[in-house]
């Protein structure tokens, strides 16, 4: 080979490089609780203060809380452990719930890690599992807002997670998902393909069923108006706004009417408001 040909060899090796470059090594672990998975290049981010609010904020989901927190409190002590789809209505504490749970039991149990997958990264979600496989840490792997449309085959890649293949689920990586679709895609859409399908029991199994894959269901309803307003109450104790009852009532009425809406997070919204108004940092 001549020195010309030696010297093109090298310069296209550097362009595929900067191209793909090379994944990065794991992280170490006992840097942080919590850490981010980017792709291109593959790398885990640790997360300084990761954004949650405290278990005890979250009011109207006490039945939720308590089952998520005794399985994950069981998967962090090395016991066996289910992933979790959270799914229902907008803005009721789905995610702030698994994060809040996060803080409560690594308090206890610090080897335990939270770590947020991207749903449009998971089909990479395999070589993140071989970083976390091998970690003596335990991991709470957390996909915010899972969906998937008509022609969507990112579901397949989230078999690896829930199915494993022949290697299997890491045994120190739960899924933790959230969702505001009980099976994970649009009602319409199912009835679409079975219509169409001529076997319309099989048209869409593949996707309904990823659902039936993780091992528990808890679902967040819409919340009443007393559970609205207790919301804000919590929150008005807990950061030391006082206001006088009626007038807090009719404002928070007033401000769900305005959105057209009752959640965890319109409640959360109107106390922003409210605790600015009167000078309370939060």
């Amino acid at each position: 080979m001549t020195e010309m040909d030696q010297t093109t060899l090298t310069r296209v090796a550097e362009a595929l490089e900067r191209m793909a470059p090379a994944p990065m090594p794991a992280p170490d672990f006992t840097s942080a609780g919590g850490f981010v998975w980017h792709v291109e290049p593959d790398r885990l981010e640790p997360v300084a203060r990761i954004n949650r609010v405290q278990m005890n904020l979250l009011v109207g989901i006490d039945r939720s809380r308590d089952t998520l927190l005794d399985n994950t409190r069981r998967f962090a002590q090395g016991f066996s452990a289910n992933n979790a789809l959270l799914w229902g209505s907008r803005g009721m504490g789905k995610s702030s719930l698994v994060k809040a749970i996060h803080a409560e039991v690594a308090t206890d149990y610090p080897e335990l890690k939270l770590v947020e997958l991207q749903r449009e990264d998971l089909p990479s979600v395999g070589r993140l599992l071989m970083h976390l496989r091998g970690a003596p840490q335990r991991f709470i792997l957390f996909c915010d807002d899972l969906s998937f449309s008509h022609d969507d085959q990112h579901y397949k890649s989230l078999k690896a997670v829930l199915d494993g293949g022949i290697e299997g689920r890491p045994e120190n990586v739960v899924l933790y998902a959230t969702s505001n679709r009980r099976h994970l895609m649009p009602r319409d859409m199912i009835e679409n393909e079975r219509s169409s399908a001529i076997n319309p029991s099989e048209a869409v199994e593949e996707k309904v069923s990823l659902s039936d894959r993780f091992g528990l269901w808890l679902g967040f309803h819409p919340c009443s108006q007393d559970e609205y307003l207790a919301m804000i109450d919590r929150y008005c104790a807990h950061y030391g706004v006082t206001v006088d009852p009626e007038v807090l009532r009719a404002e928070a009425i007033e401000w769900q009417a305005t959105r057209g809406a009752r959640s965890g997070r319109v409640a959360w919204q109107f106390f922003t408001d409210l605790a600015g108004r009167q000078g309370v940092r939060l």
